[in-house]
């Protein structure tokens, strides 16, 4: 079993700042760019790990925060580990819950609900929604943070240090950082302290990683991405880039509020990504909508994940290329009688053997099954779509794929 992570480019677009590269992991090599599939408690909702195999998934994200209340990370290290624990063979990544306690704090705070990350297209309709305003769970100081389980009210406390150990006890091939992920609506100065607290933060979790490396049996089994915060602020961005690019970390993530709108986080991530080392891998989090991913792709991100694609697919929304954003709401009554699949195009499970009647009576009758074949749907329409962006770049054809796309 490969040992560490390793990671090769080994083709640049020449039009754009896309690329094609290898993420070799001890649980399997990852082609990128690639969307990384989120299985959140360790499961993707609705569908099983053999149904991902075969939908072409390459790699799945945990979050450490849910699996510490539920089950607990010590259950699932007695148990073998995340991938015996839930099945999957493959690579697989976890969050630190950074973003979950953001949820619980500045995001109740200023309203700003986990999919409505861009405020200004919440205000327009679709999927983005904001969320209620309330009073923050979470008290973050310099040591780390306090805040109350959702689930049953317990008294919680992350730092960097103790996310590190519950990583190494849920044992991925690669592992987040803790960070303070800001809101859209915090200010420069707030969001200058945040960033400042998440760089010692980062210092703090290195040290961590090392120690807890020494003690393992296999202490390159596991690989550490540091995260670049800053908000929309330029001057943050960069600084954060330099700082977390100069630290001896596997890889970068890109994470925290991208701005109010779909063209500032454009200009956040042309601020970044120049700054970051070419031959480190970069990750974005919290991204996955069809012309995002264009966008991130052309701008050299190698990995992203998002929930959007199978909580879309729970709802009812299939995702096609020919419909208004992607988007195929199947509840609605023109479908009822409509013996054509989902997608004439797609050779997935669902569309292979069942009609858009079918789907459209299952979820109107709340039938489990209508959760489980939207899921498969739309889980290999973005494996899929990942297959034709990845020999896109490697011809130099992805801006021309990207106009087929529109």
């Amino acid at each position: 079993m490969q040992e560490a992570l390793a990671f090769t480019v080994h083709h640049s677009d020449p039009h754009t700042q896309a690329r094609i590269g290898t993420l070799t992991t001890p649980h399997g090599v990852i082609q990128t760019p690639t969307f990384v599939t989120v299985g959140t408690q360790a499961t993707v909702k609705a569908i099983a790990p053999d149904d991902l195999a075969r939908l072409g998934v390459q790699i799945l994200i945990a979050n450490t925060y849910h699996l510490h209340l539920r089950p607990g990370e010590e259950v699932i290290r007695e148990l073998g580990g995340l991938h015996r624990f839930m099945g999957w063979p493959g690579p697989i990544m976890t969050d630190s819950g950074g973003f979950q306690v953001f949820s619980l704090g500045a995001g109740i705070e200023h309203g700003v609900g986990k999919i409505g990350i861009f405020p200004e297209e919440a205000e327009r309709g679709g999927h983005l929604r904001p969320a209620r305003q309330g009073q923050s769970l979470v008290r973050v100081d310099e040591e780390g943070v306090s805040f109350r389980s959702h689930l049953d009210g317990s008294p919680q406390r992350f730092t960097p240090e103790s996310v590190i150990d519950m990583q190494r006890a849920l044992g991925p091939d690669i592992m987040l950082v803790l960070d303070e992920c800001t809101s859209p609506l915090h200010d420069y100065e707030y969001t200058r302290r945040a960033l400042e607290r998440t760089h010692r933060w980062a210092d703090r979790a290195l040290v961590r990683f090392r120690e807890t490396g020494r003690q393992a049996k296999r202490p390159k089994a596991q690989g550490l991405y540091g995260i670049v915060q800053g908000g929309a602020f330029r001057d943050l961005r960069e600084q954060s880039a330099r700082f977390i690019s100069g630290r001896d970390f596997d890889g970068i993530a890109i994470g925290g509020s991208l701005g109010a709108s779909k063209t500032e986080m454009h200009e956040v991530l042309d601020w970044t990504i120049p700054l970051l080392p070419a031959e480190k891998p970069r990750h974005l989090l919290g991204i996955g909508a069809i012309p995002d991913i264009f966008e991130v792709v052309r701008r050299g991100v190698d990995t992203f994940d998002c929930v959007a694609p199978t909580r879309l697919a729970r709802l009812g929304a299939l995702l096609v290329r020919d419909e208004l954003d992607y988007k195929l709401t199947i509840t609605n009554a023109r479908f009822e009688r409509d013996s054509a699949p989902i997608d004439a195009n797609c050779d997935c499970y669902t569309c292979q053997n069942f009609s858009r009647a079918y789907l459209h009576h299952l979820f109107n009758a709340k039938e489990i099954l209508a959760m489980r074949l939207a899921t498969i749907h739309n889980v290999h329409f973005l494996s899929r779509l990942m297959v034709q962006i990845r020999q896109a770049v490697a011809e130099g054809q992805l801006d021309a794929l990207k106009r087929e796309w529109r």
